[in-house]
């Protein structure tokens, strides 16, 4: 039995093997269709040839007997190393006449990302810091751009106090919260002004997929070549106002922020072991569990800044607060029937999304099943 079971294993290793043969052929040649890319400035993510290639593999795998969400979950995971890679041969850029690109916050996280990016794309980045203020006028005098990217608490102040920009310079920010940022910026300069939220966090590996909201200020002609910088990136982009923006991110993160926060502060007061809870849990909780340490594992003065942005969201947790008493009464009460009752309210409510999300979360689940230890 021994013999036999080592011979099938020795076969799988030489698969195993032969698996890495492919993966490194398929990554030298994305490294070649990177360079294509950059010379020709077309973006690292085109979601139409991703689609078609995923529906091609998954007929194939169906046909030769292979389950099609192996290779989709194979394939996906290979594709995000390989957006990652491509970053390396740089970018295309479109508007090589700019002058020079001023990033105030420049060595914090999300400045250092953009530098990156902007430098991989051929242009001469500038970093203001407080200690540097004193040359602000002289750094910001000839800048083509002028990218605001400090603690949401600051954004409002730091922008007031630049000094006079030229008429024709592009001025960005990129705070979390829109509108009061937008308007200071409309207020201090007269040329161009755009407001941006990069959705994601600085520590990705590649721009593909993620989703950059984007806030007009202020002659969206003169910034338009940035927003398909931000595509060749391999970003998606979304178009919002700035009001409709906060009334978005009072829901995506206030709420959940506060929500997140004030779970793991209970949990801390409860004082669980959370290697018990680990050793437990479904796939489902593990998620969730994760989720909440990842919060905790963050600058907490980001989380307070946008948590307590604005008077709205505190509107908006209070109004949450009182549901969340609403549904403790049922459970004082006893009343199963009431809790089916709004349970099917919010089934109605979803909609499609219902199903869509269970289909969504599986594949979520199953890796995080995968990732237990």
């Amino acid at each position: 039995m021994v013999a036999e079971l080592n011979a099938l294993r020795d076969q799988i290793d030489e698969v195993d093997k032969a698996l890495l043969d492919l993966l490194s052929r398929r990554l030298n040649l994305v490294a070649e269709v990177g360079e294509v890319k950059s010379r020709y400035g077309l973006p690292i993510y085109v979601p139409e040839r991703e689609a078609a290639m995923l529906a091609s593999r998954r007929q194939e795998a169906q046909q030769l007997g292979v389950p099609p969400d192996l290779i989709e979950d194979v394939l996906r995971r290979v594709m995000r190393e390989s957006y990652s890679s491509e970053n390396d041969k740089g970018f295309k850029t479109l508007r090589p006449e700019l002058r020079s690109i001023v990033i105030v916050g420049g060595r914090g996280q999300m400045g250092r990302l953009f530098t990156r990016m902007l430098e991989l794309s051929g242009y001469q980045v500038n970093v203001l810091e407080q200690e540097d203020w004193s040359q602000a006028e002289a750094l910001l005098s000839d800048a083509g751009m002028v990218i605001v990217s400090v603690p949401i608490h600051l954004t409002e102040e730091v922008i007031s106090q630049l000094p006079k920009l030229p008429d024709d310079c592009i001025l960005v920010d990129l705070a979390s919260v829109k509108n009061r940022p937008l308007q200071a910026m409309l207020a201090v300069h007269e040329g161009p002004v755009l407001g941006l939220h990069p959705m994601f966090g600085p520590d990705v590996g590649s721009l593909a997929k993620q989703v950059v909201v984007y806030c007009d200020g202020r002659e969206p002609q003169a910034y338009q070549w940035l927003l398909e910088q931000l595509q060749v990136w391999g970003a998606r982009l979304h178009k919002i106002s700035a009001v409709e923006h906060d009334q978005s991110m009072a829901f995506i993160q206030a709420l959940r922020h506060f929500a997140t926060f004030a779970y793991g502060l209970h949990l801390c007061e409860e004082n669980v072991q959370i290697e018990q809870l680990l050793a437990l849990s479904s796939p489902i909780y593990r998620l969730e569990l994760a989720m909440v340490g990842r919060l905790f594992a963050q600058d907490p003065q980001l989380y307070a800044d946008i948590i307590m942005s604005s008077e709205s969201n505190l509107a908006l947790i209070k109004r949450y607060y009182q549901r969340f008493g609403d549904a403790l009464a049922l459970l004082e009460n006893g009343d199963k029937q009431a809790f089916i009752s709004k349970f099917k309210q919010v089934e109605s409510w979803f909609g499609d999304y219902a199903p869509r999300f269970l289909k969504e979360s599986g594949s979520l689940l199953r890796q995080a099943n995968d990732n237990r230890r």
